[in-house]
């Protein structure tokens, strides 16, 4: 198998260990746990919390002293075991520990994922721009398969979903082991104390355009995360009004859609970037974000399903456009010593901080919209595109970044 074709598998595996639960646990804390707003919302936002700190730390260590590889595959296995015994849970605060320690190691592996691909393509001399976008589209494909096989396995409120994840969370990291060396960079000039710490990559904050793009990646982030916590409970909510529509019956087929949108958007990010540069890729994934939760608001499983549709595929277009886009900036704008710190320091704003203030804002604004049990949906979505509105008026004159094709492209020569 050539190298492309194995990195293909790894991004595969990596995605559908999360897609066989991020979007259905919701509904099944929600629905069957009976589980509180706050309570999943508090839930969710353990991704934040344990990103605030352990991409950054895991990329300390690989940047340092362990391989990268190996520190992935182990942060699979231990996630494998944790989620396994989050599947036996139904106390909402013990569910909050595990599921935050299963973050703790599960979201620094997307970041390590990426350096891996970034780190062995490099070694190959192949085009990291050019090449990646289309092995990462399979790590879609495989958050989709997991998507179906969850809704066809009925278990979207099911705690199956957790030893599906765990299975596949396994076979990765057994299958991390067996991928090139990515050994740490061994440097001989004397380290100051922040290199020491690894905390080298915070001095991309000392370039005002890096503070501001961090800084929005971090909002962008929350608004990933308002969707990926109550997309799954919004539909299951129809089943009284629609109980015989497709959205109420196969919920995670349609939420597949988003992804299935990213497949497709990810292959067109060399060309915007290129023709159009990361400002305004990254206003138009704003704007996209506005659409997504305006068009949730109108739509319905039944004669406003197209809406929904819509919805789904303008997501892809969000999502791809401020992470892909983003995390191939911040390759581009780093130092090769410090890649998988600064990989891990883009995780911290979108899936740390960023998913961590969307948790706790999104669980507040269901359950402020909810009367009696029952959650007024369009109130909830609008309100979150008001607020991905307020970003996209905001963000063209606070990030100053003037494009060319060789500024967003090229690499930089470290």
């Amino acid at each position: 198998m050539n190298i492309k074709h194995r990195l293909i598998v790894m991004n595969f595996l990596e995605f559908f260990i999360w897609g066989s639960w991020l979007i259905s646990l919701g509904g099944y804390m929600i629905l069957t746990l009976k589980f509180t707003g706050v309570q999943v919302g508090s839930i969710y936002g353990t991704m934040g919390v344990a990103s605030l700190f352990m991409p950054a730390l895991m990329g300390i260590i690989a940047d340092r002293w362990i391989n990268t590889e190996r520190v992935l595959g182990a942060c699979h296995i231990i996630g494998a075991v944790l989620l396994f015994w989050a599947s036996t849970v139904t106390d909402p605060a013990m569910m909050y520990i595990i599921m935050l320690l299963n973050a703790m190691f599960y979201m620094p592996t997307i970041a390590l994922n990426n350096a891996v691909s970034y780190a062995v393509l490099k070694k190959e001399g192949i085009d990291v721009i050019k090449v990646f976008p289309p092995i990462r589209v399979w790590g879609t494909v495989g958050f989709i398969c997991a998507m179906w096989v969850i809704d066809f396995g009925h278990w979207t409120l099911s705690p199956l979903q957790l030893y599906v994840s765990a299975s596949s969370a396994l076979v990765l990291g057994i299958y991390a082991f067996t991928m090139p060396a990515c050994p740490p960079v061994r440097e001989t000039k004397k380290r100051t104390l922040l290199s020491s710490l690894g905390l080298d990559a915070f001095v991309l904050f000392k370039r005002r355009r890096m503070a501001v793009f961090f800084f929005f990646a971090m909002l962008l982030g929350a608004a990933l995360q308002i969707t990926n916590t109550f997309g799954g409970t919004f539909l299951e909510d129809f089943k009284m009004s629609y109980a015989d529509s497709f959205g109420v019956k196969h919920p995670n087929l349609l939420l597949s859609i988003s992804q299935i949108s990213e497949t497709l958007f990810i292959l067109t990010i060399p060309f915007f970037l290129n023709q159009y540069g990361i400002k305004r890729v990254m206003i138009i994934s704003i704007f996209a974000w506005v659409l997504r939760f305006g068009l949730f608001g109108f739509g319905n499983p039944g004669d406003g399903l197209i809406l929904l549709v819509l919805s789904m595929v303008i997501y892809g277009m969000a999502f791809d456009f401020f992470n892909i886009s983003g995390s191939l900036f911040v390759e581009k704008e780093a130092d090769r010593s410090i890649m998988a710190s600064a990989q891990g320091l883009f995780m911290l704003m979108t899936n740390g901080i960023g998913a961590f203030l969307g948790g706790a804002f999104s669980g507040w604004v269901v359950d402020h919209f909810t009367e009696n049990g029952i959650r007024h949906w369009p109130s909830i979505w609008f309100s979150f595109a008001g607020y991905a509105l307020l970003l996209g008026l905001i963000f063209p004159f606070a990030f100053t970044y003037k494009h060319s094709a060789e500024n967003d492209l090229k690499p930089v020569i470290h």
